[in-house]
């Protein structure tokens, strides 16, 4: 049982990211240890969010889900909580200099728990495109993928700037609406909206499709062919 769960494909990105995560989630516990302060604690929950785009893309997989309803369902929530994958980049705001802990300590506390969920962030963007190929081709898939990446950038300005967060799409629907529908009848009015969501978008893109070029390299490395 344990040989065939080792041999699953995701074995050992999941088996590193749930390592990532309980040393994030031990940092922010030293941290309260020696500061006796909770400053960082709200990290835990931003990563927890970071991981529900993944267990979600992750189920679709595992699961072998066929019915487009669902899919379609799935994809949509999915597309809802992925902006909290990158979310946590900007937790970088909260980093200052405080008297109880080092600076450089806060700093790799708030980059371990960004890094984290970005990858929870992009493992899943690479399952949803995995997905996605049973219905599209490569170029369509790539635009998808750029698209999603900048209405996460999107995401994060609604989270940052405006506190919504993915729950008001139910708790508060309208005021959500209202909010988004405006800054698209009146853009020039929210500079800073599309200021954030376009130079965000533009990032999250380099970062990923740079970390799919590395992994096709290094498969390309590793593959039989290229060992003979």
């Amino acid at each position: 049982m344990i040989k065939k769960i080792k041999e699953y494909p995701r074995f050992e990105i999941g088996f590193l990211l749930i390592l990532m995560t309980l040393f994030c989630f031990a940092l922010s516990i030293f941290r309260y240890y020696i500061s006796d302060t909770k400053v960082f604690f709200f990290l835990n929950w931003n990563l927890f969010l970071a991981w529900i785009p993944l267990i979600i893309s992750s189920f679709l997989l595992i699961f072998n889900i066929k019915s487009k309803i669902s899919i379609v369902f799935a994809v949509i929530i999915w597309i809802l909580f992925f902006p909290n994958s990158p979310y946590i980049l900007t937790d970088l705001f909260h980093l200052k200099a405080r008297s109880s802990v080092p600076i450089w300590y806060d700093l790799v506390v708030i980059l371990s728990f960004a890094w984290a969920g970005l990858m929870c962030g992009f493992v899943s963007l690479l399952d949803i495109e995995k997905l996605l190929s049973n219905y599209f081709k490569r170029i369509t898939i790539n635009m998808i993928t750029i698209f999603f990446l900048f209405l996460s950038g999107f995401g994060v300005y609604l989270g940052r700037f405006l506190r919504w967060n993915s729950w008001d799409v139910l708790n508060n629907p309208f005021g959500l609406f209202n909010d988004i529908v405006d800054r698209f009848i009146n853009p020039l009015e929210h500079t800073k909206t599309w200021g954030v969501t376009i130079l965000m978008g533009i990032l999250l893109n380099f970062m990923y499709f740079m970390i799919k070029m590395i992994r096709k390299e290094n498969n390309q490395m590793i593959s039989p062919e290229i060992v003979k």
